[in-house]
């Protein structure tokens, strides 16, 4: 009974209450300012700042008009080339001469160009549909080159024309020579199919490369020009490399998009 009373005593009359109350020690307080300090500028940079991001994409160097596959229209033996690769191409000039059941028949170029590849010789036998030959479409070889860029169809609306491009060229090693500068100067309104891709670059192959990952956009990327370099193209390095720069060339571009604020990713 003695030490139920004194219990009894204790709850009604609590000691220390006269004591002030500690709700956090200095430590405590300041780690609590420093969070506090923390989520403010961090909030401030979500809706102030801007982060900068790239599209890395595949493509390669071309001619803006493209290539197209010549086929030959007879069947039989090629007996004559009247061609050479590089050749600049009037339009309906001959490219072979043809043995066939009827007689001798020439192969024609369909539009004027650059001959880029030539697949038939001498000796060869060619049929109907062949594909004989690669046409670039160019009236004058020294027409400047611009590169094409196969993005992901979902991404090309995230592309704005004017946008700079860093291209790095499989032709001019990046650890040497730099990158090619460039700028977007279009970008495709539709996804292209692996047909259409191979009708403007002259190539069945490269197409199905490029639409592996589905239909991809195409996105025309104009080169800067320069005056101080062998290849006439402006580079980060400055001079660039020695030679100039071939058509069809294989390219990997980085393209930079627009800035973003952070806090945008969180809006719907």
């Amino acid at each position: 009974m003695q030490f139920r009373k004194k219990a009894l005593s204790k709850l009604q009359s609590p000691e220390e209450l006269d004591l002030p109350v500690r709700f956090a020690r200095p430590q405590g307080r300041l780690a609590l300012a420093v969070t506090v300090v923390v989520m403010a500028v961090a909030g401030l940079w979500a809706v102030n700042g801007s982060v900068s991001a790239r599209l890395d994409a595949p493509g390669l160097l071309a001619r803006p008009g493209g290539s197209y596959t010549l086929q030959s229209p007879v069947s039989g033996q090629v007996t004559e080339v009247l061609a050479e690769e590089g050749e600049l191409l009037r339009p309906d000039a001959p490219l072979l001469r043809v043995r066939t059941a009827q007689g001798d028949r020439a192969v024609r170029a369909v539009a004027g160009g650059r001959l880029t590849a030539l697949v038939a010789g001498v000796g060869s036998v060619v049929r109907t549909g062949a594909d004989v030959a690669t046409v670039e479409r160019v009236d004058d070889p020294d027409d400047p080159l611009v590169a094409v860029l196969y993005v992901p169809g979902d991404s090309g609306a995230a592309i704005a024309e004017g946008a700079r491009v860093e291209l790095e060229v499989q032709s001019a090693p990046q650890e040497e020579f730099g990158v090619l500068r460039g700028r977007v100067g279009q970008v495709g309104r539709a996804p292209q199919t692996e047909r259409r891709i191979a009708a403007f670059l002259g190539d069945a192959e490269l197409a199905a490369r490029f639409a592996r990952q589905g239909s991809p956009v195409a996105v025309l990327v104009e080169l800067e020009r320069s005056s101080g370099t062998e290849s006439g193209y402006l580079w980060s390095s400055g001079d660039g490399p020695p030679h100039a720069l071939e058509s069809r060339t294989p390219v990997t571009g980085a393209v930079r998009l627009p800035a973003q604020r952070p806090v945008d990713w969180l809006l719907p």
